[in-house]
């Protein structure tokens, strides 16, 4: 497995992976911001790879120098690999070049699956940003 950042031709197959990992509710309401964030900062979107196929995708934001996973999706064949762990490592580097204040979780409903995996690499309930529309990642509600 490889993990790196986010190419402009990786769009298509990050899009269908989204599809497949991701509920159809979830999905919706995630694509326009990985649009956004595309448009603002691709650097904030990591992928990982095998056999080169695209098995996961991170989607990170930062605002008011606060970095925030926005959201992780991971094919359901590749899932409890560590694939996640990996991308959340990636992306918590990216944080940390960035010199943020702090690494938060948006804390929105189709997060809490991931949360054990947040939790197992050291981000408790502290680190969930309940007030997840206040990210300008997502349109205002």
């Amino acid at each position: 497995m490889h993990v790196r950042s986010f190419q402009l031709s990786d769009a298509t197959r990050v899009n269908e992976l989204l599809q497949i990992a991701l509920s159809e509710e979830c999905y919706e309401n995630t694509i326009e911001p990985f649009s956004r964030q595309l448009y603002w900062d691709s650097d904030l979107i990591m992928v990982a790879e095998e056999d080169e196929q695209i098995v996961g995708a991170l989607i990170g934001t930062i605002e008011h120098n606060h970095g925030f996973y926005y959201r992780i999706a991971i094919h359901p064949d590749y899932r409890r690999k560590g694939i996640g762990k990996a991308l959340v490592t990636m992306m918590e580097g990216r944080f940390q070049q960035r010199k943020v204040s702090g690494i938060m979780i948006a804390g929105d409903e189709h997060n809490k699956a991931a949360m054990p995996l947040y939790e197992a690499m050291g981000y408790g309930a502290n680190k969930v940003l309940q007030a997840f529309q206040k990210l300008s990642i997502v349109a205002p509600q």
